[in-house]
């Protein structure tokens, strides 16, 4: 068996595969169009763990008092808690170059897979190349949903890449969707003092996990003024001057 391999995707999952692979003698290539390590530590699993642990440390200093701790004055840097979470993804992705250094090469670009196990990489500089391997594993992650009616402009309508950039802390944020990455959101924000609205078309937040899981989480989300609508269906967005706030008794079963 030829051992050469070529993987397509630098996250968790190619470059897992790549060091494997290298261990047992392979010859790899691994095409990555961005950073090593993926969505995950670069966009996901990674850095909003940053924000969110710089949420729960304000939050410790919000509740100081309960804790027998005096604390006189404190703020939240919106900016800086940004800058540390990028940080630590950056460290990462390092630590995964490192890694890539052994036996593994990889080319920066973006791959496309042709007949005949060959790879057409178009790198940075706009020029082409042609790889072949008797082996080709596709690791290129996931991608970010967007609803057909409502379109990711990247300025009023964000995807999580941006609002984990956003350069300063918005008053008022609609979230879309209470999933892992909704709720999340949701709770970095509204530990900051920002306004959010979290609405989710199924029954309850977090609806892949247990039902259980997901009402104890909206208690504690509308003790800490998050205006959750469930049942609930975004169907169209329209843009004004001024941003108005939905009633405060929440509708069901209704789309809005």
């Amino acid at each position: 068996m030829e051992k050469r391999l070529i993987i397509i995707g630098g996250g968790p999952g190619g470059y897992v595969a790549a060091i494997r692979a290298a261990q047992l003698g392979f010859q790899v290539q691994v095409i990555e169009r961005e950073n090593m390590g993926g969505i995950c530590l670069n966009w996901g699993c990674i850095p909003t763990k940053a924000l969110l642990k710089s949420a729960e440390t304000l939050e410790y200093f919000q509740k100081a008092n309960e804790y027998g701790i005096e604390v006189s004055s404190f703020q939240a840097n919106f900016p800086a808690i940004i800058k540390r979470s990028r940080g630590v993804a950056e460290k990462m992705s390092r630590g995964v170059d490192f890694l890539m250094r052994n036996k593994i090469e990889v080319i920066k670009g973006t791959a496309r897979l042709l007949p005949d196990k060959k790879v057409e990489v178009t790198l940075p500089n706009g020029k082409t190349q042609v790889l072949s391997a008797p082996h080709v594993i596709i690791a290129t992650g996931g991608r970010a949903a967007e609803l057909p009616h409502i379109k990711i402009d990247g300025a009023r309508v964000i995807g999580y890449r941006e609002a984990m950039t956003l350069p300063e802390k918005p008053q008022k944020l609609l979230v879309i969707g209470a999933g892992a990455i909704g709720v999340e959101f949701s709770y970095f924000y509204a530990t900051l003092g920002t306004q959010v609205t979290l609405v989710e078309a199924l029954p309850h937040i977090l609806p892949r996990e247990d039902e259980e899981v997901g009402k104890e989480l909206e208690k504690i989300f509308r003790k800490k003024g998050i205006e959750i609508y469930t049942s609930t269906q975004v169907t169209a967005l329209e843009k004004t001057k001024k941003a108005s706030r939905p009633p405060s008794k929440r509708p069901k079963n209704k789309n809005r």
